[in-house]
């Protein structure tokens, strides 16, 4: 006789395992959960004879594994929609920057901001995120760019993971742009990254892992990569926004260092993607900065396939380029802009994204893996793709228990 905390049946299962069915769909199955974690999974003709103390018909609706958003820059203050307009009227991203805008104007805002408005109005986009499904929401800093502020925007970052149901990555992003007094002297920017804002991150236990932006308006494949070897000697695994507007070589030096992801990549080479690969970094697609910027410069999607280079994707939610909440959005974008298939879509803020942030305990449904899961009315699991701007979700279970 099995001892259930949760048992849920009459239901659909996609359990997006690598391999095998499409979706790794199983019909008319039941799941149970012990503690935090999933216990029996399979038809319910297989069913264990059982004792549940919560037993949940799921009437036929279907059940995947909780999103997750694996690229954000959550916590912000201020707005970019006037840059928005500008480039609406021919402005270039580029251009915007190199006039004081871009991030260094979200930075100004952000520096001048309170923290207790810094906390609420992310825990409020952190809110929006988990009505469609997600469960694990990656934060990075960034627009600090200073000791004190990069500090102060990690601690919002824990912060809201304590007081969240929601398990949030917080990642180190100091090295997001250049700050205006270091304009003509980016080396002695990253010194100050490297040789004080990073001890001091890991000191106080504020990051889970290091991310830089490598690109011709920000920093040098040289400068990340010390960046990266300063991560390496606290033993914090590296992300990189690469090759996002120009070929910066971004995917290989990503891959140098054993990524967990590398993301953007819209002007990655066949090299990088190889690179890639063989490193075993996740390709991190983010369609929403592709749309809001106006871009045409594909990604290179079919090498990623060919060379079985995971896929994933995310929102980005950030104020300048990628304005949005709604990783369900995401994934329909991500087919209309990409062409990946809903399962790819669907893989790809599961299985792939749990793996971008470096998560073996989440991502697919099977026996031992965390409980977090999902139901959705729906007739089949393409439809998460599928449908714009409607929310099927009508249930969440985050570590095995309802969301509240």
């Amino acid at each position: 006789m099995q001892d259930w905390d949760l048992l849920l049946t009459d239901a659909n299962i996609a359990t997006m395992n690598a391999g095998g069915v499409p979706y790794g769909i199983l019909e008319d199955a039941a799941l149970a959960v012990v503690g935090e974690q999933i216990a029996w999974l399979g038809p319910t003709t297989e069913l264990p004879p059982n004792t549940s103390r919560d037993s949940r018909s799921m009437a036929g609706q279907w059940l995947t594994p909780a999103l997750i958003d694996c690229h954000t820059h959550l916590v912000f203050a201020g707005n970019r929609a006037a840059e928005f307009e500008q480039r609406l009227g021919g402005a270039s991203y580029e251009e915007i920057a190199r006039a004081g805008g871009g991030i260094m104007s979200t930075v100004n805002a952000t520096r001048d901001a309170d923290t207790g408005m810094l906390f609420e109005q992310s825990a409020a986009r952190l809110e929006l995120l988990q009505a469609e499904g997600c469960a694990t929401v990656e934060i990075k800093s960034g627009y600090g760019l200073d000791f004190d502020n990069e500090i102060r925007l990690l601690e919002v970052v824990r912060d809201l993971g304590e007081r969240s149901e929601l398990t949030i990555a917080s990642t180190f992003l100091g090295a997001h742009a250049i700050p205006p007094q270091y304009r003509g002297n980016a080396d002695a920017y990253i010194d100050l990254v490297c040789s004080e804002m990073l001890p001091a991150v890991h000191e106080r236990g504020l990051a889970d892992a290091v991310d830089a932006y490598c690109e011709s308006i920000a920093f040098s494949s040289a400068q990340v990569a010390r960046v990266f070897e300063a991560a390496a000697r606290f033993n914090l695994p590296v992300k990189l926004h690469a090759d996002q507007l120009s070929d910066c070589g971004g995917a290989e030096l990503a891959a140098a260092f054993a990524a967990l992801s590398a993301d953007h990549l819209e002007y990655t080479h066949f090299n990088g993607v190889s690179a890639l690969a063989k490193a075993g970094t996740v390709a991190v697609l983010l369609p929403g900065a592709f749309l809001t910027l106006g871009e045409t410069q594909l990604p290179p999607v079919n090498q990623l396939r060919d060379e079985n280079v995971p896929i994933a994707v995310g929102t980005d939610c950030n104020p300048g380029t990628s304005p949005l909440c709604s990783l369900r959005t995401v994934m329909a974008l991500a087919t209309s802009l990409f062409r990946l298939t809903p399962e790819e879509c669907l893989a790809g803020v599961t299985r792939n994204a749990a793996r971008a942030l470096g998560f073996a305990d989440r991502g697919s449904l099977q026996a031992g893996m965390r409980a977090d899961i999902a139901a959705w009315d729906i007739a089949h699991p393409r439809e998460l793709s599928y449908w714009i701007g409607t929310n099927e979700l009508t249930g969440l279970y985050i570590a095995g228990k309802p969301a509240q």
